[in-house]
């Protein structure tokens, strides 16, 4: 498969102290695959003074994000492993502890799933579920 154009939709909720935030990023990608790996591209505000590319790369345990431009992490989730990562951003660097429950990806139908706990700086666990669901373009 070449590169196919895709439009995705990304939602990370955030569960903290009985909380929740929400954030969703509606952008244009590219899907590619190569050998083993899948790889899906996209950038956030396009063309803005926090312009950021990311880099979602897909095998079929693991999965890593890579972020760079106003902001910039590599975080790898693989199932009921715990990794680390350095985010760095416009205010400083934090260090995360990442442990993976669930992971599920379905290029098929488009969507993947990642549901895990991050522990920032030595602080208090927090729940997050990412999802991104994408569709491919049909004008190419």
């Amino acid at each position: 498969m070449g590169k196919e154009l895709v439009s995705l939709k990304m939602t990370m909720e955030i569960f903290d102290l009985g909380s929740k935030d929400v954030s969703i990023i509606e952008e244009q990608g590219q899907l590619q695959k190569k050998g083993d790996l899948t790889v899906l591209t996209f950038t956030e505000n396009k063309g803005k003074e926090n312009e950021t590319r990311s880099m979602v790369t897909m095998k079929s345990d693991e999965i890593s994000v890579k972020r760079s431009g106003a902001v910039s992490m590599i975080q790898k989730f693989k199932k009921k492993e715990t990794t680390e990562n350095v985010y760095r951003h416009p205010y400083g660097m934090i260090h995360m502890k990442t442990m993976t429950d669930q992971l599920q990806v379905d290029l098929d139908k488009g969507s993947i799933f990642i549901s895990y706990k991050t522990n920032l700086n030595g602080g208090n666990s927090r729940r997050h579920r990412l999802t991104i669901r994408f569709q491919r373009n049909s004008n190419e």
